[in-house]
């Protein structure tokens, strides 16, 4: 029942009819129109504004109304029109084909711009004749447009449904490449992403780490503050003091606020990301308020505003460094300008010819009717007025920059068309290898060859896009200069592009640049001025990094003006931080200080290492130069004792005190004092093996002596009573030599087991002081070292106890008293060396143990042979056999 409703419905609806198919309305766009074997669409900003009309539905809508006409706009539509002719001119490019054109105003709105839209895709005929299929005028087959970002999303998601190619030159939003949301569209223009970059280059070359941003409230804008806080954050290149949406309309308000925020914020340095008419409204509260001082950086959108450079504004603008689009050149097109008639393109059938309206506007005169905005009374215009007789920016073609990308946008089309019809049948792209054709040529057709473009303009410039339809990045540097004479000049000063590793090149001639300060010089823009040497970076809670704290490097750190670690400009310290890095780039502001390397300290300003001073006992120094002194003259003593027993050999003294073993202590206590000279000076590899050697050696050699010798004085004591004669039978010369030989064997056997197993080495200590380095010797074995120690102890107890055991013998034999204070004193300085030399640092350990080696050799020396050499040279009386034997003497 249903259906038979229905096809009773639609079967009256085709009978009154006459079995046709009526659009549902017609939108009375403002255009311009050129027939063509094949279509391209435009949508161009011909007016500012745009007034809607009452929606009250009680009547059929009227339609909106534009007004502010927009020469710059004009001038782009025009540029589409010059080279759709150019390529029509051209034998070489779509040779059989004539390109023609449709470009409706999108009176800056989304909804109208849509429309627009919507109308050249889908055809502009009222009526079509119903034949299984509407059939009508063509559809264009690619549209070159928007110029804002927002209404591409727009325009674009839907176009992208049917692969209908659009190429802006203009809509720079980043979003836009994402080819899954947006798979027709392309643009001969950067997108946003390469844009920010080349904006946080600028920033970095001039050292400008703390900025503030300023966005509209669009897809534009919003999309580019993302971007910009992203990629700040990661290049580590500055912070951002404050980021403010600029409201759409006059928001009084709003705009004081965004201003008062500029004026308080210590950041020199604005950057705009919006569009003209949100500038205009931030721009006014500037003045109001007398907001000067800044820097001011702009996106492409605003760096050639013509309504931003006036004399009213450029007290606070001048200075500008704005990105811009590439500037190009099209010859011939200042000529095309100068054939435009009102006649030749007043082909609207409502009138609403962009042409006619440029002239209303340029000569102050109106058409029957006259165009809205115009004067009713103004004089009527001829269509015969010269252009080059009236100033207008129409024909100002010395920078061409959204032109040029338009110029290419059309050329990139037509070489794509170009590429499909030159196909070969049986070898094309498409199914079963065929071509597309001009009579059934698809929009989605012409995508493939689109990806695929590759062309170079006149001016050698490429144009090709990636795989997400964008251009090759290019930007120019431009700067507003404010001449003497009043006119503002925007010169270029520089350019940004991609390299072929994907990163930013950037060019800038700096003294081409003019700075809107007294100084003329670059301001400083900086939350926290760089630490200076000998500092680092504290954060401060709750700010951005770029806002910190410089407080001194900790104990053993530095950090460097210089930043980099130059291998042109290194000391011998920095070389060796360099190598110790392993070449890590070094930064003065970073959160650490760098450590030197352990041979190095920092300087007092803890700005660069300096070699650490060496300490070790030395012969320059004054303990070295006593302790030398000191051994040197033991040893001198030890030869004139020597000399005098040899020289008094047969007195009876000598002979009596068995002067083999005298000669054989006096030879040791030589020893000892020399090897006291090891423990002097930088420590060396044979060094540190022979100083505790020698020293175990010597020592052992001395008190072995001194052990056989106390054995012979109670022997003979033993002997001297009836029956103890034959206790000397042990004690011969023989046995002697031998015990001394055997006690030090065992003590070369230790020293040799000591060297060849864990030998002693030279050791560069840091851990007494941070400053100082302290050369030691490395025992190697701390066991060796004490079982040396403690067998030169056990000896010297040994003979301590047999002289106390000695000790009240007759006076006749009273060496054992000199035996056993000799003893004493060797025990007493070898049991305080222990703690000591365990709690003396550095070389005050080495010069423990050398005052530990001299004080108990002199001991030994003074003790052993002090009153002999006394009753030698000084009291010869006594040197008899008869006083030896214990005699009574005169004095």
């Amino acid at each position: 029942m249903h259906f038979t409703l229905l096809y009773s419905y639609f079967s009256s609806a085709v009978s009154s009819s006459l079995y046709s198919c009526q659009l549902q309305g017609q939108f009375h766009l403002n255009g311009m129109h050129k027939a063509g074997d094949v279509v391209l669409g435009g949508l161009f900003n011909f007016h500012f504004f745009y007034v809607f009309p009452d929606l009250s539905f009680t009547s059929e809508p009227q339609q909106p109304t534009c007004h502010g006409f927009n020469v710059v706009g004009f001038r782009e539509a025009q540029t589409m029109a010059f080279a759709i002719d150019e390529i029509n001119r051209n034998s070489n490019l779509l040779p059989n084909v004539t390109l023609g054109y449709s470009l409706y105003d999108n009176c800056a709105n989304l909804g109208i711009a849509f429309s627009a839209a919507l109308y050249l895709v889908s055809g502009q005929e009222e009526h079509f004749i119903l034949d299984k299929t509407c059939a009508g005028t063509s559809p264009v087959l690619g549209i070159v447009g928007d110029t804002s970002s927002t209404r591409s999303i727009a325009i674009s998601s839907v176009l992208g449904l049917y692969r209908v190619p659009m190429v802006s030159y203009f809509a720079t939003c980043s979003c836009l490449s994402d080819r899954q949301k947006f798979p027709s569209f392309f643009r001969t223009i950067p997108s946003d992403a390469f844009q920010v970059r080349a904006m946080i280059q600028i920033l970095k070359h001039f050292g400008w780490t703390w900025a503030g941003l300023l966005v509209s409230d669009d897809d534009y804008g919003l999309h580019a503050a993302r971007s910009f806080q992203s990629d700040l954050a990661q290049s580590g290149e500055g912070c951002l003091a404050y980021l403010e949406v600029l409201p759409w309309g006059n928001d009084e308000d709003e705009l004081r606020r965004i201003v008062d925020v500029m004026k308080k914020s210590t950041a020199h340095v604005v950057i705009a990301f919006a569009d003209e008419t949100n500038m205009i409204n931030v721009m006014e509260e500037v003045v109001r308020q007398n907001v000067t001082g800044l820097q001011w950086m702009t996106s492409e959108a605003l760096t050639t505003a013509i309504v931003l450079q006036t004399p009213r504004l450029m007290p606070y603008l001048a200075g500008t460094l704005g990105i811009a689009i590439r500037r190009g050149e099209i010859p011939g097109l200042r000529e095309f300008f100068l054939q435009i008639r009102p006649d030749q393109h007043h082909n609207s059938s409502y009138g609403n010819s962009p042409v006619n309206q440029f002239w209303e506007y340029t000569f102050q005169c109106r058409f029957a009717p006259p165009t809205a905005g115009v004067d009713a009374g103004a004089a009527l215009c001829t269509g015969q007025e010269d252009l080059e007789n009236v100033e207008t920016e129409f024909l100002d073609i010395s920078t061409l920059r959204p032109e040029y990308n338009v110029y290419k946008a059309v050329y990139a089309l037509a070489y794509a068309l170009d590429d499909m019809l030159q196909c070969e049948p049986g070898r094309g792209p498409f199914s079963g290898h065929s071509c597309g054709n001009l009579k059934g040529l698809k929009p989605w057709q012409l995508l493939y060859y689109l990806e695929k473009v590759n062309f170079t303009t006149p001016l050698g410039d490429q144009v090709s896009f990636d795989e997400n339809g964008d251009a090759l990045p290019i930007y120019d540097i431009v700067n507003w200069l404010w001449l003497p004479d009043g006119r503002i000049k925007i010169q270029n000063v520089g350019d940004v592009k991609r390299t072929g590793f994907k990163r930013e090149e950037l060019t800038i001639n700096e003294d081409k640049i003019f700075w809107n300060f007294e100084s003329k010089q670059p301001p400083r823009s900086v939350c926290s001025e760089s630490c200076p040497p000998g500092t680092r970076m504290a954060r401060k809670k709750g700010q951005p990094v770029c806002c910190f704290d410089c407080i001194p490097c900790s104990e053993g750190k530095i950090s460097n003006e210089t930043g980099w670690y130059s291998g042109l400009k290194m000391t011998v310290c920095r070389y060796m931080i360099n190598m110790y890095l392993k070449t890590v780039p070094f930064f003065i502001d970073s959160m650490e200080c760098t450590s030197c390397p352990d041979d190095f300290w920092p300087s007092p300003q803890r700005d660069h290492c300096v070699p650490k001073k060496t300490e070790f006992l030395s012969y320059n120094e004054p303990l070295g130069i006593c302790l030398t002194a000191t051994s040197l003259l033991g040893t001198c003593i030890c030869a004139v004792v020597l000399s005098i027993f040899i020289h008094h050999r047969r007195t009876p003294i000598v002979r009596a005190n068995n002067s083999e073993l005298s000669f054989q202590i006096l030879l040791s206590l030589k020893l000892c004092f020399l090897c006291s000279l090891l423990f002097i000076g930088r420590p060396r590899r044979w060094t540190c093996q022979l100083r505790h050697a020698a020293f175990g050696i010597s020592f052992v050699l001395c008190v072995s002596c001194i052990l056989v010798k106390t054995m012979v004085v109670l022997a003979v004591f033993k002997a001297s009573k009836p029956g103890g004669g034959a206790s000397l039978k042990w004690f011969g010369v023989l046995q002697q030599r031998g015990t001394v030989m055997i006690l030090t064997s065992i003590q070369a056997a230790i020293c040799t087991a000591w060297i060849v197993s864990a030998s002693p080495t030279p050791h560069k200590n840091t851990q007494y002081y941070n400053d100082k380095i302290v050369y030691e010797c490395a025992v190697g074995s701390t066991i060796a070292f004490a079982v040396l120690l403690g067998y030169i102890g056990s000896l010297a107890i040994l003979s301590f106890l047999i002289a106390f055991i000695s000790r009240n013998l007759p006076d006749s034999f009273n060496e054992a008293k000199l035996i056993t204070f000799s003893m004493l004193i060797f025990c007493a300085v070898w049991v305080a060396f222990v703690p000591a030399y365990v709690s003396s640092p550095g070389k005050y350990a080495d010069a423990v143990e050398v005052f530990a080696i001299l004080a108990s050799s002199f001991g030994l020396l003074v003790a052993l042979f002090g009153p002999k050499c006394y009753i030698i040279l000084l009291r010869p009386e006594r040197n008899t056999k008869k006083a030896i034997m214990g005699r009574s003497i005169e004095s």
